[in-house]
C-alpha cells in the first residue's frame, strides 16, 4: 500500500459548494485538494439547476413563437427538434459551464482527484479511484491525512415505495435527459422541481398531470403566489391533483400506468413517463461519517455552527447536508464562509434571508419573512403590494400577471421580507435580498431611482405605497 499523503485543505464533493470552497480556500492561501467521484459541477451544473433552466428556456421560446400573433406577427406553428434541443443543452450549456469550473480550479492550482472518499477517522480518509486509474498502489486507492476537511457531498432524490427509478419511472436527472417529448407525463410531487419540469414539458407540448400529496403545490410560497402559478399551469393544460397519494407504477417498454388514491378513490393514469420528485435526502450515509466524531441530526444532516464547523474543529460541512434550504446559492455562501474560517477570517453564515426562486409561469421569488412567518415570530409588520399590471414594461411584454410585495416592520418601516411573482422575478429578488439583508428601510428603496420603463419599477412603487404616497395605482 502506498504511504499516507498529507494534505492541507481537502474538500469532498465538487458541486456548487465544493468547487467554490476550493477556489476561495486557494485564494486565501491554502493548498487545496478536491475529491469528486462523478462530474465537477455536481448535480446543479450537470443534471439539476442549470440544464433544467435550459429546458425551461427552450419551452418558452417555443411558446413565444406560437403566441407571436399577440404582437401582430403571423407565423406557421413552430415545431421542435428535441434531439437538437438536448444537444444544445448538453454542449452549449452544461459542457460550457462545467468546463468553466474545470478551468477555474486549474487556474487556482486546486488538485482534483476523481475518486470516492471514505473517512477513516477525524483526520484521515481513503480515496478509491472511480475513473481511469491514477493511483500507484495495487489497490487503485490512496490514503490522505488532512489538516482541514470540508464536506460538500450534496443530496440525492428520494425514492418512494413501488416507484423504483428505472425504465419509464425517472428522477429529475432522467426527466432532463429524455430522448423524446412525452405525450403524457405524470409528475409525482408538486415542489420546486416537479412544478418547474411540469411547466417545461407542458410548454414543449406534453399533457402533464401533477400528483401532490399535500393540499397545495409549492408549500413554501404564499397562497396568492401559488394561485398565479396554478393559473399558469392550467393555461398550459396541466392537471393538478392535490391530496393524492401515489400507490404504484406498472410499466412496459411503451408506457407506465400510475395508480394513485385521492378522496378515498383509486385512479390510474397511463403515461409515457412518470417523474418522481418528492424531495431529496442528504448524502451523509455513504462515506464513513460514522467513523468520525461528527454529529448529525435525526434527519441525517450534519450539525454545524455559524461558520460551518462541525463537532470536530477541523471538519466543516456545507450545502445540502446541513440545515436550511437545499439551494446552490446558499452552498456558495457557506463555502466562502468555511474557507474563510479555516484561514482565520471572521466569517459567518449570518444572513437575514436566503432568496428562493421557482421558475414557473410566472416566476415566483421570495426572501426573508412573509406575513405568516412574521406573525409566528411575533413581529408586527405591514405590507405594500404593487401589481405588474400597472408597470409599462410588463404590459409591453404582454406579461402583466403578478406583483411585488414588501414586508416591513409596522413602526420603523424596516424591510424584513419580500415576494415577487411575475416576469423576471428570479432577477428582481436580488435587489430585494440586498435590501432585506442590509436592513434597509422602505424609504431607502423609495428614494432609489429606478430606470423607466423597466420591470424593477414596481419595487420602488411598492415602497412609495408603504410610505403612503402611491403614484401609478
Amino acid at each position: 500500500m502506498a504511504d499516507v499523503e498529507e494534505k492541507d485543505t481537502v474538500i469532498i464533493g465538487g458541486g456548487p459548494g465544493g468547487y467554490v470552497a476550493a477556489i476561495r480556500a486557494s485564494e486565501l492561501g491554502q493548498k487545496v485538494t478536491l475529491i469528486e467521484k462523478a462530474e465537477l459541477g455536481g448535480v446543479c451544473l450537470n443534471v439539476g439547476c442549470v440544464p433544467s433552466k435550459a429546458l425551461i428556456s427552450a419551452g418558452h421560446r417555443l411558446q413565444d413563437a406560437n403566441d407571436a400573433s399577440t404582437f401582430g406577427i403571423t407565423t406557421q406553428p413552430a415545431t421542435i427538434d428535441f434531439a437538437k434541443t438536448q444537444e444544445w443543452k448538453k454542449t452549449k450549456v452544461v459542457d460550457r459551464m462545467t468546463g468553466g469550473v474545470k478551468m477555474l480550479l486549474k487556474k487556482h492550482k486546486v488538485e482534483v482527484i476523481q475518486g470516492e472518499a471514505f473517512l477513516d477517522s477525524d483526520s484521515q480518509l481513503r480515496v478509491m479511484s472511480v475513473g481511469p486509474k491514477q493511483f500507484m498502489d495495487n489497490g487503485g486507492g490512496m490514503t490522505i491525512k488532512f489538516n482541514n476537511l470540508i464536506l460538500a457531498t450534496g443530496s440525492r432524490p428520494v425514492e418512494i415505495p413501488n416507484f423504483k427509478f428505472e425504465g419509464r419511472v425517472v428522477d429529475s436527472t432522467g426527466a432532463l435527459d429524455l430522448t423524446e417529448i412525452p405525450h403524457e407525463l405524470v409528475v409525482i410531487g408538486g415542489g420546486y422541481i416537479g412544478t418547474e419540469l411540469a411547466g417545461a414539458y407542458a410548454n414543449l407540448g406534453s399533457h402533464v398531470t401533477i400528483l401532490e400529496g399535500t393540499p397545495s403545490i409549492l408549500p413554501n410560497f404564499e397562497k396568492d403566489l401559488v394561485s398565479l402559478a396554478l393559473k399558469g399551469l392550467k393555461k398550459k393544460g396541466v392537471d393538478v391533483i392535490t391530496k393524492a397519494m401515489a400507490k404504484k407504477a406498472e410499466q412496459d417498454d411503451q408506457s407506465v400506468i400510475v395508480t394513485y388514491d385521492a378522496d378515498g378513490e383509486e385512479t390510474s393514469i397511463k403515461a409515457d413517463y412518470c417523474l418522481v420528485s418528492v424531495g431529496r435526502r442528504p448524502n451523509t450515509d455513504n462515506f464513513g461519517l460514522e467513523m468520525t466524531s461528527v454529529k448529525t441530526t435525526d434527519r441525517g444532516l450534519v450539525e454545524v455552527d455559524q461558520q460551518g464547523r462541525t463537532s470536530v474543529k477541523n471538519i466543516f460541512a456545507i450545502g445540502d447536508i446541513v440545515a436550511g434550504p437545499a439551494l446552490a446559492h446558499k452552498a456558495f455562501f457557506e463555502a466562502k464562509t468555511a474557507a474563510g474560517a479555516i484561514a482565520g477570517k471572521n466569517t459567518a453564515n449570518d444572513w437575514v434571508g436566503v432568496p428562493a426562486v421557482c421558475f414557473t409561469d410566472p416566476e415566483l421569488a421570495t426572501v426573508g419573512l412573509n406575513q405568516a412567518s412574521a406573525k409566528e415570530k411575533g413581529i408586527a409588520i405591514s405590507t405594500a403590494k404593487f401589481p405588474f399590471a400597472g408597470n409599462a414594461r410588463a404590459v409591453s411584454l404582454d406579461e402583466p400577471e403578478g406583483f411585488v410585495r414588501l414586508v416591513y416592520t409596522k413602526d420603523e418601516g424596516n424591510l424584513v421580507g419580500a415576494q415577487v411573482a411575475g416576469p423576471e422575478a428570479s432577477d428582481l429578488i436580488a435587489e430585494l435580498s440586498l435590501a432585506v439583508n442590509a436592513g434597509m428601510n422602505v424609504e431607502d428603496v423609495a428614494l432609489t431611482i429606478h430606470p423607466h420603463p423597466t420591470l424593477s419599477e414596481p419595487i420602488q412603487e411598492a415602497a412609495d405605497i408603504a410610505l403612503g404616497y402611491p403614484t401609478h395605482i
